[in-house]
């Protein structure tokens, strides 16, 4: 999941002279949140094009001091996107190289095309959200408690902080069920939640949906 692997050019970053017109036209054309500005090659920032339509006629270089400062390296990790996504309010994020050149973008909707492939989504199963506290709760437990009862882990993660206590959902084949509940509760994990069947399956995929909704605005 390497940014460099996922790396979009179609988008072009626009020159500090061009028209706030201009790049407005292009970030409505395209469906984007921002547009990357540069001077020189080297990348500036970011405008959204909510605030271009608001701005009277001229060039990106009457707007510098609106510039938003963000951008991840093109050595980085896919997932490393999700937080500039919601800090800025974003559905495209600028890749940038060490040299701060601008190389092209990241869109929310390659990051989700990337994230429907893993069996966390992909595979038939069953969703379970468990909780203990958080100097008691171990990954490598958790893990051996589902493949213990001959069942297998499609995916697993940190999912919410209750106070004391941790929440960790996943997603394991349906086998043996009942039996992994009640392992749980010896191992004192609380079942929080548990979604079985293709009815529970069609909400896993209504959580994502949510999401990906909510990420691009």
């Amino acid at each position: 999941m390497f940014i460099k692997d996922y790396i979009s050019k179609d988008y072009p970053a626009f020159n500090t002279s061009d028209s706030i017109e201009e790049a407005n036209e292009v970030a409505k054309e395209f469906g984007y949140t921002h547009v990357f500005i540069k001077k020189k090659g080297v990348y500036q920032g970011a405008l959204s094009q909510q605030f271009l339509e608001e701005s009277p006629e001229g060039t990106l270089q009457t707007l510098e001091h609106h510039y938003e400062k963000f951008a991840l390296l093109d050595d980085g990790n896919v997932l490393d996107s999700i937080k500039l996504f919601y800090t800025f309010n974003s559905n495209v994020v600028p890749i940038i190289n060490k040299l701060e050149k601008y190389q092209g973008y990241l869109s929310c909707d390659d990051v989700f095309c990337e994230f429907a492939k893993y069996p966390l989504f992909s595979e038939n199963g069953a969703l379970l959200v468990i909780q203990n506290n958080k100097r008691n709760y171990s990954m490598t437990d958790i893990c051996k408690i589902v493949e213990s009862n001959n069942s297998k882990i499609y995916g697993c993660y940190i999912s919410a902080f209750e106070g004391d206590d941790v929440q960790i959902t996943l997603k394991i084949s349906s086998e043996n069920l009942s039996s992994i509940d009640e392992t749980f509760e010896r191992y004192g994990y609380s079942v929080v939640q548990k979604y079985y069947d293709d009815e529970k399956e069609e909400l896993l995929k209504d959580r994502f949906g949510f999401f990906q909704k909510y990420m691009e605005f």
